[in-house]
């Protein structure tokens, strides 16, 4: 399984994309029935948002540390760091997909000119930064789980993971920026 995996990374990361970017458009487009889905309490959904805004603080920092031990040839290290990044992007994703699948998105609670001409733009980059970074991180993710490090130089992981890295880091930032504006500013 491990070497067939290495031999069919991009078929995966293909595969793990669309079905990511499938769930995420229709737990927001409301396609996924929200009978389906077990209902948490009112305060257990109210908390989603703030724990999502700490998950995306704290995968900020094991990404940018991942980043800084890769530059050091810390591989062991940088592994460890990125894997710890994935994870907690997986629990804000499955977190906030559960909260959208029952509540639809959050409506903006600003004025209208805020809306417009600071909350669009910056919800729309982050958007477009998540739906951008979803292959590459699937991919570079894939190379640096089905590889042993000193075979990683063979592969586009080092040039593809710093542009996956830099999206990923700008996405999070981006995506406090919106909670700041939902639920701490307004």
């Amino acid at each position: 399984m491990y070497s067939n995996a290495r031999d069919r990374v991009p078929e995966l990361t293909v595969a793990l994309s669309l079905t990511s970017l499938a769930l995420v458009f229709a737990a927001a487009l409301g396609a996924i029935p929200r009978a389906a889905l077990p209902r948490a309490p009112g305060y257990v959904l109210a908390a989603i948002p703030h724990i999502n805004a700490v998950v995306s603080t704290v995968a900020i920092v094991t990404i940018a540390a991942g980043v800084t031990f890769a530059r050091r040839r810390e591989f062991g290290r940088h592994r460890a760091m990125m894997a710890l990044s994935a994870g907690l992007f997986a629990v804000f994703l499955i977190l906030y997909l559960y909260k959208v699948a029952l509540e639809g998105p959050a409506e903006f609670p600003g004025p209208e000119r805020v809306y417009r001409l600071l909350y669009l733009p910056l919800l729309a980059v982050h958007i477009l930064l998540a739906v951008v970074c979803i292959p590459l991180l699937y991919y570079v993710l894939l190379l640096g789980a089905t590889h042993p490090i000193r075979a990683l130089v063979d592969t586009a992981h080092a040039r593809i993971g710093r542009v996956a890295a830099s999206l990923w880091l700008v996405s999070f930032v981006l995506g406090n920026a919106v909670y700041a504006l939902l639920y701490v500013v307004y």
